[in-house]
């Protein structure tokens, strides 16, 4: 899929036919599609294409007619009906006439710039909105997380009944997701970094500095972020681990108890099953026997239920 939008002044639209100052967002595109843009803008269709591999790492390759740059953003995957955060590549490649975005699936990160919700965002300010783009990514790995640690959160206040692995299975996905997200952020800073160097290929606007550095500073500390999260997880998995034995040992204990209460009835009813040739048990010839018998061995479980509720076995 290829979109393109411009932006002016006034109005930000999609348009239809390229112009210069353009942006042009491609989603997942075909063979056919990537061509095209590659001639038009004389890109090597092989950087074009490369944000489409899930495995991409990240890094910045600079060309005599273009910038690559790609960086890995945060989206949302179903595992086991459950939505958990992992990160694809994203391609941004800057031109002399255009800035060209490449990505697997359309990103929510892109929502922002639909709908005008960024301040100073003009297509045609092709550096800026590079930036821009990398400022907003930070942000939305700190959603991310902070999504992860409600749901953590959530499991937590589980834990208490836990008798089964699901909340361990939750646990271990959120871990997961963190573990993905705190190694995109290492290498997103490290592209942040060298944007900001003197290195850079890009043109940057007077403004563009403390953009590029509050972005920096956005992704440190995502990356704190993800290292308390991670540790706390751990904590939690080793705890949740600990809580599910114990409720299951406190359950077989309880188990155990009920039997031996029951065993006394089961002795008394036993006994009183068996046939003898001369049959001489107590309260034989009584009319009410089996009622007395049966009011025995209620007698009995009810003192060793008592007792072991006195010694808070239960």
């Amino acid at each position: 899929m290829k979109q393109m939008f411009l932006s002016n002044a006034i109005e930000f639209k999609e348009i239809d036919q390229f112009q210069p100052g353009a942006w042009i967002n491609l989603v997942n595109p075909s063979q056919e599609e990537s061509l095209k843009i590659a001639e038009q803008f004389n890109i090597d269709i092989t950087d074009l294409r490369a944000p489409l591999d899930a495995e991409e790492s990240s890094r910045i390759a600079t060309e005599d007619n273009y910038t690559l740059i790609i960086v890995d953003v945060p989206t949302q995957e179903e595992r086991n009906n459950k939505s958990y955060y992992v990160t694809i590549p994203l391609g941004i490649i800057v031109t002399k006439h255009a800035v060209i975005t490449t990505c697997l699936v359309p990103l929510a990160l892109f929502d922002n710039f639909f709908n005008r919700r960024i301040r100073n965002f003009y297509t045609f300010m092709k550096t800026r909105f590079v930036f821009q783009l990398l400022y907003r990514n930070a942000e939305l790995f700190l959603t991310a997380l902070r999504s992860i640690d409600r749901q953590s959160d959530k499991i937590e206040a589980q834990l208490e009944d836990a008798t089964r692995n699901a909340q361990l299975i939750d646990m271990m996905e959120l871990e997961k997701s963190i573990i993905y997200l705190k190694a995109s952020l290492k290498i997103n800073e490290r592209i942040v970094k060298k944007l900001s160097s003197h290195a850079s290929s890009l043109k940057k606007y007077p403004e563009d500095d403390d953009l590029l550095e509050d972005t920096l500073i956005e992704t440190q500390q995502a990356i704190e972020m993800a290292s308390i999260y991670e540790n706390v997880l751990n904590v939690m998995t080793e705890t949740s681990a600990s809580i599910i034995s114990n409720n299951q040992n406190t359950i077989m204990k309880t188990l155990a108890l009920m039997t031996m209460a029951l065993d006394i009835p089961t002795v008394i009813f036993s006994a009183y099953g068996m046939n003898f040739k001369d049959n001489t048990m107590p309260f034989n010839d009584l009319p009410h026997a089996f009622w007395i018998v049966i009011l025995m061995a209620a007698i009995g479980s009810a003192s060793v239920f008592i007792y072991f509720f006195k010694k808070r076995w239960f």
